[in-house]
């Protein structure tokens, strides 16, 4: 279950969270911990720290495919993250993990390949945004372009969702506001199948793990984020 904001200020750890091995991302005030994708720090992106979150004004409307994304300055292999997000209507976003800056995402020549790829919880706003109406793996919570969520208890754009990444081992959860609405297998033969069936299928490794940075997508809207957390495994 994720904790409902309600239980403590926003971008504060709790003496049981600290005890148990918590760690915020997002002090709430800077942007300590984060750069940009295959950047040295975060000069030069859209993101603001405004009103205790990290966040997006409305742009171009266009995913910028790394160019201004922003990624932790640590990477991670088994985690439990939480985060809470509000979207604008009709906005779209993404939350990125297993992310590298490695060759593994480069093509011929060192060209990248659809930018900053990771597998992605999708952060959108369903009823608006034309990119939720392509398809079901193309809604909140889902894998993108790979599996979609189960369910999709979300709240509507311009109120607070609560959201959870769990990785251990091999199998992945995606949770919202408080529900289970998706799990996989990494590298099994259901994600082998759906990552040949998608635009990653000539990515390398892709549906398998990699230990990788954590990815906020700027697509271009707007978009807020706060009390990102993690509790880091192996």
């Amino acid at each position: 279950m994720v904790a409902s904001p309600a239980d403590a200020p926003p971008n504060t750890l709790t003496a049981e969270e600290k005890a148990a091995g918590w760690k915020l991302l997002f002090d709430g005030t800077t942007m300590k911990g984060w750069r940009g994708y295959l950047k040295p720090d975060a000069s030069g992106l859209r993101w603001k720290v405004q009103d205790g979150c990290i966040g997006l004004p409305k742009g171009q409307g266009q995913d910028t495919l790394g160019e201004r994304d922003l990624i932790t300055t640590d990477t991670y292999g088994d985690f439990d993250l939480r985060f809470t997000w509000m979207v604008e209507p009709g906005s779209n976003s993404g939350v990125k993990y297993f992310v590298t800056e490695d060759a593994a995402v480069r093509g011929p020549g060192g060209a990248k390949v659809g930018g900053a790829l990771g597998h992605e919880y999708q952060v959108i706003d369903d009823e608006r945004h034309e990119d939720a109406k392509i398809g079901t793996t193309h809604k909140t919570a889902g894998f993108y372009d790979v599996k979609p969520a189960a369910s999709h208890p979300m709240l509507p754009a311009g109120t607070w969702n609560q959201s959870r990444i769990l990785v251990q081992g091999n199998h992945v959860e995606h949770w919202l506001n408080g529900t289970k609405v998706l799990e996989y297998e990494l590298g099994s033969p259901e994600i082998l199948q759906a990552v040949k069936a998608s635009k990653f299928k000539d990515v390398g490794a892709f549906g398998t793990k990699v230990r990788g940075h954590i990815l906020l997508q700027d697509h271009g809207d707007a978009v807020c984020y706060r009390d990102i957390k993690i509790k880091a495994g192996a």
